[in-house]
């Protein structure tokens, strides 16, 4: 076996073993990643594990890392295709809520917030990394939205950004617990009502 190959090889098993503890964490939250079991459900020894992820907090980055590459890939890279402005951020925001019915079960960043918001850590820094991020990536688009004359000049990107995050996270909420369905259905209604706001001001 050649370098290379030997590399691929350890890298598609490294693989294997997120995906494997992406699906725990999902059901059950990062803290619920312990290496001892996990290495049993992909049918490795302990120390085999240990070899791709020095401790348990190095396959909980790991994981989290996963989990937010997944949303971005959902979420973010389909909606680019839509025209730069107003178009994109309802791509977004469609995609966004598109995501909540593919992870029904739970989402696991939304998770990771709740699990790490008040304890300091490597967890925590990384949690709050990956959310200041998807806020600025809201916040362009809907820059690029009041750059295109498409939301009221007078808009604060940043504090859109935050209504709109919560917006989808009642989506995500109501979703497990009323069905989602209905939960689009208020998602869809808000972001019309919210974009509305925004519009820009009547000619005079």
């Amino acid at each position: 076996m050649n370098a290379l190959t030997a590399t691929s090889k350890g890298v598609a098993t490294r693989d294997s073993i997120i995906d494997r503890a992406y699906g725990i964490a999902c059901a059950g939250g990062l803290e619920s990643l312990s290496i001892g079991p996990l290495a049993q459900a992909v049918g490795m020894s302990k120390s085999g594990v240990f070899a791709h992820f020095g401790s348990r907090e190095d396959l909980q980055l790991a994981v989290l890392d996963s989990a937010a590459a997944r949303f971005f890939d959902a979420v973010l890279v389909p909606a680019l295709k839509a025209e730069r402005g107003l178009d994109r951020l309802r791509a977004i925001m469609e995609a966004w809520f598109d995501w909540v019915r593919q992870n029904e079960g739970g989402c696991l960043l939304v998770a990771a917030v709740s699990e790490y918001d008040d304890r300091p850590g490597a967890l925590r820094d990384r949690v709050v990394a990956q959310q200041r991020r998807w806020r600025q990536d809201i916040a362009r688009a809907a820059g690029h939205a009041i750059e295109r004359g498409q939301l009221d000049p007078a808009t604060d990107p940043m504090q859109l950004s935050f209504e709109l995050y919560c917006l989808a996270l009642g989506v995500h909420h109501d979703a497990g617990l009323f069905g989602y369905p209905d939960s689009l259905a208020r998602g869809q209604a808000g972001l019309d009502r919210l974009l509305q706001r925004h519009a820009p001001p009547s000619p005079s």
